[in-house]
């Protein structure tokens, strides 16, 4: 399997979001949409990605004011791990457990982004897969008694 067939899944929507947004209104936006993390683009580019994780080690745990604090001051900056739509999911997988990361962007063929592949991603599919496994073999065993 690769990104494109999550992607496929789970659709490319991806919340983007310019540096100069606090980080209480980019918090307030992913508790709303249920998601981990934002992707900073701007003029097409790029930037960065604010994630739950960037906010507890930036903001919260250096006591800096989420209401004021831009995003651009505490995210992770470009150059950021990314992968295409024909990266393997077995490549993904030891981005993750290597740079210990659990969101990457896409990027297109152009560098476009493309959308968001997160670590809970590639478990959804792992799951979707074994289960299509037990339901063919499951299938066998009882279609040959």
């Amino acid at each position: 399997m690769h990104v494109r067939d999550i992607l496929r899944r789970k659709g490319s929507d991806v919340f983007t979001s310019h540096g100069a947004i606090t980080v209480h209104e980019v918090a307030r936006i992913m508790t709303n949409r249920g998601i981990g993390s934002v992707l900073i683009v701007e003029q097409g580019e790029l930037l960065g990605i604010m994630t739950e994780r960037d906010v507890l080690r930036r903001v919260v745990a250096q006591a800096k004011d989420p209401g004021v604090t831009p995003i651009a001051e505490v995210m992770t900056r470009a150059p950021l791990f990314t992968v295409t739509p024909d990266t393997t999911l077995d490549e993904c997988r030891q981005l993750f457990s290597s740079r210990r990361i659990r969101h990457i962007p896409v990027l297109d063929a152009q560098g476009a982004l493309a959308g968001v592949v997160t670590s809970g991603d590639l478990l959804a599919a792992q799951l979707a897969d074994k289960e299509a496994t037990i339901e063919q073999l499951t299938a066998f065993v009882y279609d040959n008694r």
